[in-house]
């Protein structure tokens, strides 16, 4: 009798298991989460000189972070002055510390700078946020997003109202960075877009946006500095700022797999301990605070854009395709050099169709429901399952 009841236990708990492994995976495909399926990030330092060494150890400190939380170098785009490492006032050479303990070296021997010295500048810089860049620059100077990609874009620098200076030399307003994310909407180049800035007055910085799914923080109000925290009496100069010092300091504690939000980050925010008022602007950003999660924006996504069968695609661009006229059909073929090699084998091929984030969740859930059934049904069905094996032991052991 002793065996039965183990063995009625046992069948209990397989049937309860299935149950719960079904509602985790109906809770899994059923989530509201970033739809994206890229990460970029683009860091700009735009100061030089050495008194300004500061501002390179907050983008190379944003630098490592991304690329701990999982966003390759070749989506990276790092603009970076680059004098401080191999300055002769540099005590540590080819060394780049944000403390005075010196336990961490952010520049390494794992550096990709993008943009260097006189690269920094502001053309350059819209540039790389607009796509419109020249066809001899390399691919790994460009922001090749797309409408599925979430991009960080951080600066850190010398400013004031609506402007960041760029190397002493030029300047950057905030109505020219609001019309480059414009132009990005409009081309398609992001999904969601996290602005950040670490600079005095840092705030202004971000109030003419006027595009959609974009997210911006910044440092310090209008007529407020912004403050380094740490100097470092070795070097000779403050090593890094006060927002980003606390800023890193929270993303040290997130990993791959986090589920912090952007709330749990501005959370963190005190302006006694930053010596400013950090701002948050989300009235254009679509998802609540306590939704996005950190890692949408600074970790790489291990996602996957869901495709139909090869066939299915292929019929249904057919079928959508409209009619056109032979000498339509003369037109577009008579674009193709029939001189170039290989000229004879170019075909032709259909639009793949690609199945929105939307229908695809519509589709798990039509299936789930099919298969397992509503909560209801499930319920029913489990205690069923449960009935069945009670009658089965009851039988065996009237036998025995």
């Amino acid at each position: 009798m002793l065996y039965l009841t183990r063995l009625l236990w046992l069948l209990l708990c397989l049937v309860y298991s299935v149950n719960g492994q079904a509602e985790a995976a109906a809770e899994f495909f059923g989530r509201h989460g970033s739809s994206h399926t890229n990460n970029w990030a683009v860091l700009v330092c735009a100061s030089r000189y050495w008194f300004n060494y500061r501002h390179m150890s907050n983008a190379l400190g944003m630098y490592r972070t991304v690329k701990r939380l999982g966003i390759p170098d070749s989506n990276i785009i790092l603009m970076l002055a680059d004098d401080a490492a191999c300055n002769p006032r540099n005590k540590y050479p080819g060394c780049v510390y944000s403390s005075s303990a010196k336990t961490l070296d952010l520049y390494g021997d794992n550096i990709e700078v993008d943009y260097r010295g006189y690269e920094v500048t502001v053309e350059n810089f819209l540039r790389v946020l607009t796509g419109r860049v020249e066809p001899s620059v390399p691919r790994s100077k460009r922001l090749l997003t797309d409408d599925r990609s979430n991009v960080f874009v951080y600066m850190t620098g010398h400013g004031g109202n609506e402007f960041l200076k760029f190397q002493d030399n030029e300047e950057i307003s905030a109505f020219d960075i609001a019309d480059a994310v414009a132009q990005m909407w409009e081309k398609k180049r992001y999904n969601e877009l996290f602005f950040m800035i670490d600079t005095c007055q840092a705030n202004s910085m971000y109030s003419k946006f006027y595009s959609p799914n974009v997210l911006a923080t910044g440092s310090s109000l209008v007529h407020e500095n912004s403050y380094s925290h740490e100097n470092d009496r070795d070097i000779g100069v403050a090593v890094i700022d006060s927002y980003t010092h606390y800023v890193l300091q929270f993303m040290e504690g997130i990993n791959k797999t986090s589920q912090a939000t952007m709330q749990d980050l501005f959370d963190t925010y005190d302006p006694d301990k930053i010596n400013s008022h950090p701002g948050v602007r989300s009235d254009l950003y679509p998802r609540s605070l306590k939704d996005a999660l950190v890692t949408d924006f600074f970790g790489g996504v291990a996602q996957a854009e869901v495709l139909p069968p090869l066939e299915a695609s292929q019929s249904f661009a057919t079928e959508q395709a409209p009619t056109s006229s032979p000498e339509a059909h003369t037109s577009t073929n008579s674009d193709v050099d029939s001189s170039a090699p290989y000229a004879e084998n170019v075909t032709e091929f259909d639009e793949i169709g690609v199945l929105e984030s939307e229908t695809f969740l519509a589709a798990i859930a039509q299936t789930r429901d099919s298969v397992l059934g509503t909560p209801l049904t499930r319920e029913a069905r489990a205690w069923a399952a449960s009935a069945i094996v009670l009658s089965l032991t009851g039988w065996i052991a009237s036998r025995k």
